[in-house]
């Protein structure tokens, strides 16, 4: 039987990491470009004011990387052409770590990502908030997101109220006579995610978990105080770009439009009349997101599509590679600056944009970004791991970074109705991470 069938709860989970022993994350980032597989040592770290959520450190033992082949716009389109780019990844993973890869950790861009909050509340009587309290909130703001063509990816609380007094963090031993939580659940549809785990299955791998391509690029490419005042983070993928929202050290928010770098290159293609590998080359080599006063006067020299050896480039203003590649920029960015402020997350973002991912390396993209978004704008890339070869360094490995750094954030989240729950909060000692290892294992 399907991992994926039954409740809406029934995603693979990626189990909290024990704060006191080490272990071997393996993980696969399958995008529209490159399949990018991780294998991780996480070796338990004392609490320090530098990431203060993390609980391991992260080092990178082992590497594989692949070009894409089957993936259009993050959706898998040839089972066989992405099976064996899979396969491929992983091996190369394996070699370099001296380990056989069994299961792994897989992000997921397609499928319509949806992000909800839900709002449940019950009845304390004036009495005391007790585990068992928080247990039925947040059974009751799960059972809400559930659905039968979608699944959930991350069911999060982002803060409870005691008689409407919200942003509480805390409410176990406080008394009231009503209880809340705000529940932010993120899914994704069924039939994407089969297809995800059909891919892997058929490379002889199992799926341990599932996260979202946002949370992940996130975790991976925003410092601390981004994640706790507020930030969007815009990863710009070849198929997809994707947004995610934190703020008060969570996920608060997430989006995808169908829109990447591998379109840029497509409009080069076609206004040049040239192959697709040689408009990525002058898109990258060349290109610009942002007009330049000496393009007219630099002339870029363009290869015909045509075998015939008696075809000659043709030369064209590099005004003119700049006009094509900034009419699509603009408009992704304008539809990343229209998301944002119709999902009503505007004001928490405030003035701080991170940009990652591979099509965020072009030439001038800050300075179109910081203009059309009108906020200030970074380049991420990954951090808080060690290992990483200098070509892994850069916003294009910012979503598998993030992978290996997911485990320590699991126990963040709440899946009630899986036999279990997770504790809603990060640090292990605290009294709310003890009563969601009791509620695992009592119920």
């Amino acid at each position: 039987m399907s991992i994926f069938s039954g409740s809406s709860f029934g995603l693979p989970r990626t189990r909290p990491l024990s704060s006191k022993r080490a272990h071997v994350v393996s993980v696969l980032d399958i995008g529209s470009t490159k399949v990018v597989c991780i294998i991780a040592r996480l070796t338990p770290r004392r609490e320090s004011a530098v990431l203060p959520g993390r609980t391991h450190n992260v080092e990178v033992i082992g590497l594989g990387h692949q070009r894409s082949h089957g993936i259009k716009s993050g959706v898998i389109a040839d089972l066989d052409a992405v099976e064996n780019v899979v396969r491929l990844a992983v091996d190369a993973a394996e070699r370099m770590a001296g380990l056989t890869v069994e299961s792994l950790i897989v992000n997921v861009s397609a499928g319509r990502i949806g992000s909800d909050v839900y709002t449940a509340s019950i009845d304390l009587g004036g009495q005391e908030v007790e585990s068992g309290d928080l247990r039925k909130v947040l059974i009751a703001a799960g059972h809400q997101s559930q659905g039968n063509d979608r699944a959930v990816l991350h069911s999060l609380p982002t803060g409870f109220s005691l008689d409407g007094e919200r942003g509480i963090r805390d409410p176990l031993g406080m008394y009231g006579d009503v209880l809340g939580v705000d529940m932010h659940v993120v899914t994704a549809e069924r039939a994407a995610l089969r297809n995800l785990e059909l891919c892997i299955n058929r490379a002889h791998l199992t799926v341990e978990g599932v996260v979202a391509t946002p949370y992940a690029s996130g975790l991976a490419a925003l410092v601390d105080d981004e994640v706790e005042l507020g930030c969007a983070a815009i990863d710009m993928g070849g198929g997809m770009t994707t947004i995610s929202v934190f703020a008060e050290g969570k996920l608060i928010h997430t989006d995808a439009i169908g829109i990447g770098g591998h379109h840029v290159t497509t409009d080069l293609a076609r206004g040049l009349s040239t192959r697709i590998e040689d408009a990525e080359r002058l898109k990258v080599v060349h290109g610009s997101a942002v007009a330049n006063g000496a393009d007219d006067r630099e002339l870029v020299s363009v290869p015909p599509i045509g075998e015939d050896d008696r075809d000659q480039p043709t030369q064209v203003p590099k005004a003119l590679l700049t006009r094509i590649i900034s009419a699509r920029i603009e408009e992704t960015l304008e539809m990343l600056r229209d998301r944002i402020q119709k999902s009503g997350f505007s004001p928490v973002v405030g003035k701080r944009v991170v940009l990652t991912g591979g099509a965020c390396q072009l030439t001038g993209m800050p300075e179109a970004a910081r203009r059309i978004l009108a906020r200030n704008v970074r380049i991420g890339r990954p951090m808080g791991v060690s290992g990483l070869p200098a070509a892994a360094k850069g916003p294009a490995f910012s979503t598998a970074v993030g992978l290996t750094i997911y485990p320590q954030m699991a126990d963040q989240e709440t899946h009630a109705g899986q036999g279990g729950l997770f504790s809603p909060f990060g640090n292990g000692n605290s009294r709310f991470a003890r009563m969601g290892q009791w509620l695992k294992e009592s119920f």
